[in-house]
């Protein structure tokens, strides 16, 4: 091609720029932290050798999830594929048309594309395209114009052997998938490349608006065009010549573009009027990066389909009727962006390199120290980690291989006549302590347990065991009652005479008698209700037990307190709790209110009960 010379400079100089970057710095390991690990050792004149461990630091890792966490952990050979980025590209550059007519410099391409990478090796790319390309022939045109005569009107054998000069002017749209292989990633010298090399292939669709200058302002047909550009066979076959021919033919032409060039027959189209053609694409491109986020890229694309008309013309001349597809070429600069988080994601696979895992681990093996697991004082811990490995045979040593002084005395236990001597008492040579321990009397024994009971100093026996007694937090049970009665119900006998054994074997001791209703009556009907209950148990145990009525101290709380809250809980809440009672503690006054409860039954026999087992006379119903 003609204009092959000018391109291979312009790509030429693209690169020559390229190269002068400096090359990207290596980004850090993904692993951090790493230490080396290796023992130290430091000879001292004036004590035996001790080895100090410079421990390799972990590195932190994430929990990792499904293949990651299988391939961390040994249970899988492969690590998995990494998350990665999208690219979003802008190109602009050169596009011009190799067809039947000279391409005129310059042309104007435009392209967007959206890049994702398959994997390390191959990616694909949608890529949508916009280019201006201009032509200007310097041989005359005619009776190959003859055939199209919609078009060239005015010239050809018809017109009296009128020639023309082709130009034109191509508006040229295409969108495209294209599959793009890239080797500049399959590096072995480092985890990411800066420079990517790569090809591809392309198909798509295509449309084309080509416009030919056949009229001159006035809307006349050019004229004479050889005579005037002293058009001659010499000067064709010479670069200058043809650029003089060109030179005047473009101070002719107006360069308006007007007549609309003709369309091949029975094409695919939208429509009557939009032609459509199936592109096919190729292309060569080398990559830059200036960081992870940013890249440059110069690439060169060739375009071809079906459609000879790209340049207006279809016969290379007169002579040559040859009929070959037109060529498109888009030489184009382009910049690239990552789009994602590197919080979570990587730059696409094609600057990864894909051993870069494995690498990673063949460098971390490397780094670990060699294992030797000799204990010369058989002390049970190795060398390695032995701080002191010339222990004496069967001495006990601790994890770091030092002889133990389990009493801290300053002699160690193999030495040591009284390995387990009292802390902070002075000790012999042999580590024997020099203290007696001080004689025990029996009043010392009973000083000591007086003062873990809590009893006062100075208290006699007799009176401690009432001391202890009554300081005694006791479990005492709870009796119930059927809804709105006050009646002991026969059932709490056993409890009954639990509470009135604890008041009998203990004598000195009050016990609180504390009535409760639950929620389903008014405040003032409740306290009264349960002061009824309160007092029907008292008068129970004075009157079967014979319990001191000044023993019993009557409480009532009403609906107050339930137990478990009031909801679903009444059974429970309708009850009488006793306890031991405080020296300040003392009859409440009987609650003002309406009459409130029932006992709907004969009442048991106040007899009282046999002693032991305190049973009731039962009458036809149950309580009291």
């Amino acid at each position: 091609m003609r204009h092959g010379l000018t391109l291979y400079l312009s790509i030429g100089f693209l690169l020559n720029v390229l190269w002068s970057q400096q090359t990207e710095p290596q980004q850090p390991r993904t692993l951090e932290n790493q230490a080396s690990g290796q023992v130290a050792g430091q000879a001292s004149q004036d004590s035996s050798r001790s080895d100090t461990i410079l421990k390799q630091s972990v590195p932190q890792l994430k929990i990792a999830q499904g293949q990651e966490a299988d391939w961390k952990a040994g249970k899988s050979k492969y690590p998995p594929k990494p998350k990665h980025m999208w690219e979003l590209g802008v190109g602009v550059g050169h596009y011009f048309i190799s067809g039947d007519v000279d391409p005129r410099f310059p042309g104007y391409g435009f392209s967007l594309h959206l890049r994702r990478a398959l994997h390390y090796a191959f990616s694909f790319r949608l890529e949508a395209f916009y280019g201006i390309g201009y032509g200007l022939e310097p041989q005359p045109y005619s009776s190959s114009l003859d055939n199209e005569q919609e078009v060239f009107k005015g010239y050809g054998t018809n017109s009296g052997g009128n020639a023309w000069y082709p130009a034109y002017r191509t508006q040229y749209f295409h969108g495209s998938i294209q599959g793009i292989v890239n080797i500049g990633n399959i590096l072995f010298h480092k985890d990411r490349n800066v420079w990517n090399w790569y090809a591809f292939v392309g198909l798509g669709l295509d449309h084309n608006i080509t416009k030919l200058d056949l009229r001159d302002r006035n809307g006349n047909v050019y004229t004479n065009l050889s005579n005037r550009v002293n058009f001659n066979v010499d000067d064709f076959n010479t670069r200058k010549g043809r650029s003089r021919i060109k030179d005047e033919l473009a101070a002719i032409y107006d360069g308006e573009y007007e007549t609309e060039a003709y369309k091949k027959k029975g094409i695919f189209r939208f429509g009557d009027d939009f032609n459509a053609h199936i592109l096919f694409q190729g292309g060569v491109g080398v990559s830059r990066k200036i960081n992870r986020r940013i890249n440059i890229a110069l690439e060169h694309q060739i375009g071809l389909t079906d459609n000879d008309y790209l340049d207006g013309i279809t016969w290379r001349s007169n002579v040559d009727q040859t009929n070959e597809n037109d060529v498109q070429h888009y030489t184009n600069l382009r910049l690239a962006i990552n789009l994602g988080s590197f919080k979570n994601k990587k730059e696409p696979l094609y600057w990864l390199n894909p051993l870069d895992a494995v690498m990673q681990d063949i460098a971390d093996l490397k780094k670990r120290p060699i294992f030797d697991p000799t204990d010369s004082d058989n002390d049970g811990v190795i060398d390695l980690l032995d701080q002191d490995d010339a222990t004496p045979a069967g001495a006990p040593v601790d994890t770091r291989g030092l002889a133990l002084d389990s009493d801290g005395d300053g002699i160690v236990d193999y030495q040591d006549a009284e390995p387990f001597s009292p802390p902070g008492v002075k000790v012999n040579e042999k580590g024997i302590a020099q203290v007696t321990p001080p004689g025990v009397n029996e009043g010392d024994v009973r000083n000591i347990i007086d003062k873990r009971l809590g009893i006062p100093p100075g208290t006699a026996d007799g009176d401690a065991g009432k001391f202890l007694l009554s300081n005694v937090d006791w479990f005492l049970p709870m009796i119930h009652f059927n809804l709105d009665e006050y009646c002991v119900l026969e059932k709490y006998a056993p409890q009954l005479a639990g509470v009135a054994h604890v008041m009998n074997t203990h004598p000195g001791l009050k016990i609180i008698v504390h009535g409760h209703t639950d929620i389903r009556h008014s405040s003032a009907y409740n306290n009264v209700l349960s002061y009824q209950r309160a007092s029907e148990a008292i008068e129970y145990l004075v009157n079967i037990y014979k319990i001191p009525r000044e023993r019993l101290i009557l409480n009532y709380g009403g609906e107050e307190h339930p137990l478990g809250g009031h909801k679903a809980n009444h059974m429970i809440n309708r009850r009488v709790e006793f306890r031991v009672a405080g020296p300040n503690d003392q009859d409440m006054p009987k609650p003002n209110g309406p009459k409130a409860g029932a006992c709907h039954k004969s009442r048991l026999s106040k007899k009282a009960a046999p002693a032991g087992d305190a049973k009731e006379t039962k009458s036809n119903q149950s309580g009291y």
